[in-house]
C-alpha cells in the first residue's frame, strides 16, 4: 500500500495517460483502489475537477462496486471466494482459520491496518478451488498448509508479488474438446475471409450457420450484427462481455487465456460487418491476473496490421480494441448495466427499449456478445457455415463449452455438441451420485435425477455453461441459502422487487434453515418469488427466485423436513433482538415476567 501524499500526481499520470473524460472514472478508481487500498476523499474531489463529475456521482460509483472502498484495507486484501462449490470444498474453515492466524474480525481491517480478510462472490475458479484473490489477483488451490503458510507471509510483511508462483497459478484444465477447443484459426484468416467477400456475404453466411449468442439468451448472431449495421448513429461500437460473473462459469477464462487471438479476430470481425472503429473487451474484475497478457496480445495484433489503421493493408478498415476493467458487479454480466459500467457509472440496467444494438455505448449502436460467441463468428468465418452446423442440433447448431464444478471426480471445462444429455455429461465428469445439477448457474435449473435425460440445447435446458453437481449426501438447501444470499448480495438496488424481494426471500430461506420455518412461510415463498418474476425491472430480478421455486416444486422435502410445528415463527431471532433491551431494563431472561412466550 502506497503512501497517499502524492497522490494528486498519481491522479495527474492517470488522466494524461487514459483521459480525463467522465467514461474513465471507473478505471481510473480502479487503478486508485489498487494502489492505495482504498480510494482516499482527496482522490474523490481531484477526480470531481479533472473530470467535471459531482463529487456525490463518484461516492456513489464508489459504493456500487464490490472492489472500491472508501476505507483503507491494508497491504493485504484478502477476499475469499463464497461460491457454493468453495463452500464444498471446505472453505468456510479455512477462511476461519486464517482469521484465527491472523487475528482479524472477518470484514474489517486488522487493528495494525496491514490486512483485511473478507468474503467475495465466486472468483471463477471453481474447478480448482478453494479460491481466493489477494489484492486482485487469484490464488488457488487452498488448504490448512497453504492458509498457515499465507498467515506466515503476511505476518512477515511479505509483498503478494513475492509469494511462491503456485499459489496463483491457474490452469486451463480443459477436460474435453470437440469443434471449437480443437479449432484455432490462424491470425488474420477470418478477416481475410471478410475482405475477399463483403460484410453482406459475411452476414449471410453467419446467417446459415445459425449462430446464437453463447450467454444463454440464444439471440441469432446475424440478426443481431445486422441490425446494428442498419441503425442510424455516427459511429458504432463492439463490446465483448467477459464479465462471467454467475457462479460455476468459468468458460471464458479458458477462452481468454489461451484463445484470446480468436477472441479479438470475432470482434475485429464484428467491427469490419458493422463498420465500427472502437471495441471494448469488459473484462471481470476477478480476472485481473489476465489483464496483461491480454494487453500483449493485442499489441502484438496491432504489430501485425491486425488492430488498429488499414487492418490488413484495406484502407479504411480501422479499428482498436480497449480493455475495460469490472470491479466486482454481477448485474454488469446484462448487456445494458455493461454499457453503464463501460461509461464509468453505476451499473444499473437501462429500460429496454431502445436495445444496445440501436443505442448502446455512448447512445451510439453496440454490438455486445461474449466470449464464446465472439471466437464462434471467427471460426464460422475461417471455415465456413457447414463446418459448423455439422455438429449439434436444428436449432442449437454447434458446441456448448460448459464450466463442470461440483461433486465430480474431474471438474474443469468440457465441449460438447449441442443436444448431449444431462446424464452423459454426468459420466464424463464422474458425477454419477448426483442428486441434483444446477445448470446455468444460481439463476438457472435445478435438475433432479428424473430430468437427467434431457438435454442442453436452446430448445430444452438453455446454458450460459454452469454446471454444478451436488451428490445425495449433499443438504440442498445449502446451495439453495448460498443462492438467496448471493442475489440478496447482488442487487444493484434499483428497483423494489429485487432489492426488497431478494432480501425477504434469504430471511425465509435462512429460517427454514434454521429449523424454524412454517407452511405459511413456503407459501409466502412462492408468492414473493412470482411478485419478483413478474415486477422486476431487468433479469437479475426475473431469475433470482428461481433456486427457491425450482426446489420447492421438485425438492419439497428439503423444506418440510425442518418446519416446526407452530403456526407463525418470526423471520428472524425474536429472543436475540430482544437481549439488549432486557439488560437495558434488567430483565435479562427468555421469559421475564409479563412477557408473552412466542
Amino acid at each position: 500500500m502506497d503512501p497517499v501524499e502524492h497522490i494528486s500526481d498519481f491522479i495527474e499520470q492517470l488522466t494524461a495517460a487514459d483521459g480525463n473524460g467522465p467514461e474513465q472514472l471507473l478505471q481510473h478508481l480502479c487503478h486508485i483502489q489498487q494502489r492505495y487500498s482504498f480510494i482516499p476523499g482527496e482522490a474523490v474531489d481531484l477526480l470531481s475537477a479533472r473530470l467535471s463529475v459531482p463529487a456525490s456521482t463518484i461516492k456513489g460509483v464508489i459504493g456500487f462496486y464490490a472492489f472500491l472502498h472508501d476505507k483503507a484495507r491494508g497491504d493485504f486484501d484478502i477476499l475469499f471466494s463464497d461460491s457454493i462449490t468453495d463452500h464444498m470444498l471446505g472453505s468456510r474453515e479455512l477462511v476461519h482459520s486464517l482469521c484465527r492466524r491472523l487475528g482479524v474480525e472477518l470484514g474489517v481491517p486488522r487493528a495494525d491496518g496491514r490486512v483485511t480478510v473478507d468474503l467475495t462472490s465466486c472468483t471463477g475458479m471453481c474447478d480448482q478451488g478453494p479460491a481466493m484473490l489477494v489484492n486482485g489477483i487469484a490464488v488457488t488451490g487452498l488448504d490448512q498448509a497453504r492458509i498457515e503458510t499465507i498467515g506466515g507471509l503476511i505476518d512477515s510483511g511479505t509483498r503478494s508479488e513475492q509469494w511462491p508462483g503456485e499459489f496463483f497459478r491457474v490452469s486451463d484444465n480443459i477436460q474435453r474438446r470437440d469443434l471449437m477447443l480443437d479449432s484455432t484459426i490462424s491470425e488474420g484468416s477470418a478477416l481475410r475471409a471478410l475482405l475477399n467477400g463483403d460484410s453482406d456475404k459475411m452476414l449471410d453466411e453467419l446467417d446459415r450457420s445459425a449462430l446464437r449468442g453463447r450467454g444463454g439468451a440464444g439471440f441469432k448472431t446475424a440478426t443481431k450484427w445486422g441490425f446494428c449495421r442498419a441503425a442510424p448513429g455516427q459511429q458504432r461500437y463492439v463490446v465483448c462481455n467477459a464479465d462471467e460473473g454467475e457462479p460455476g462459469t468459468f468458460k471464458d477464462r479458458i477462452l481468454l487465456n489461451s484463445y484470446a487471438d480468436e477472441v479479438f479476430e470475432g470482434m475485429t470481425l464484428c467491427a469490419g460487418v458493422i463498420g465500427a472503429s472502437q471495441g471494448y473487451l469488459y473484462l471481470r474484475g476477478e480476472y485481473r491476473y489476465l489483464l496483461e497478457p491480454l494487453h500483449n496480445v493485442l499489441q502484438r495484433r496491432r504489430q501485425a496490421g491486425l488492430l488498429g489503421r488499414n487492418i490488413l493493408g484495406r484502407d479504411g478498415f480501422d479499428f482498436d480494441i480497449t480493455i475495460h476493467l469490472g470491479a466486482g458487479a454481477y448485474i454488469c454480466g446484462e448487456e445494458s448495466s455493461l454499457i453503464e459500467s463501460l461509461e464509468g457509472k453505476r451499473g444499473i440496467p437501462r429500460k429496454r427499449p431502445p436495445f444496445p444494438v440501436t443505442s448502446g455505448f455512448q447512445n451510439q449502436p453496440t454490438v455486445v456478445n461474449n466470449v464464446e460467441t465472439f471466437v464462434a463468428a471467427a471460426q464460422i468465418a475461417a471455415y465456413g457455415a457447414d463446418w459448423f452446423r455439422a455438429v449439434g442440433t436444428a436449432q442449437s447448431t454447434g458446441t456448448k463449452l460448459l464450466s463442470i464444478s461440483g461433486d465430480c471426480t474431474r471438474p474443469g471445462i468440457y465441449e460438447y455438441p449441442f443436444g448431449v444429455s444431462i446424464a452423459e455429461v454426468l459420466q464424463d465428469c464422474g458425477g454419477g451420485d448426483a442428486q441434483a445439477v444446477q445448470v446455468a448457474g444460481a439463476a438457472g435449473s435445478t435438475l433432479p435425477p428424473g430430468d437427467f435425460d434431457r438435454i442442453i440445447a436452446f430448445e430444452d435446458v438453455a446454458t450460459g455453461g454452469s454446471f454444478m453437481v451436488f451428490n445425495q449426501q449433499r443438504d440442498m438447501l445449502d446451495a439453495v441459502q448460498n443462492f438467496a444470499h448471493f442475489f440478496a448480495h447482488e442487487s444493484c438496488g434499483f428497483c423494489t422487487p429485487c432489492r426488497v424481494g431478494g432480501t425477504l426471500l434469504k430471511d425465509l430461506v435462512d429460517k427454514v434453515h434454521a429449523g424454524r420455518g412454517t407452511e405459511y412461510d413456503l407459501q409466502q415463498m412462492r408468492e414473493i418469488g412470482g411478485l419478483m418474476r413478474l415486477a422486476s425491472h431487468c433479469g437479475l430480478g426475473t431469475t433470482a427466485p428461481n433456486p427457491v421455486l425450482d426446489t420447492l416444486d421438485k425438492f419439497p422435502a428439503i423444506y418440510r423436513s425442518r418446519l416446526c410445528d407452530s403456526g407463525y415463527e418470526p423471520a428472524f431471532d425474536l429472543d436475540a433482538a430482544l437481549q439488549a433491551a432486557r439488560q437495558i431494563s434488567g430483565r435479562d431472561r427468555s421469559s421475564a415476567p409479563g412477557e408473552t412466550d412466542t
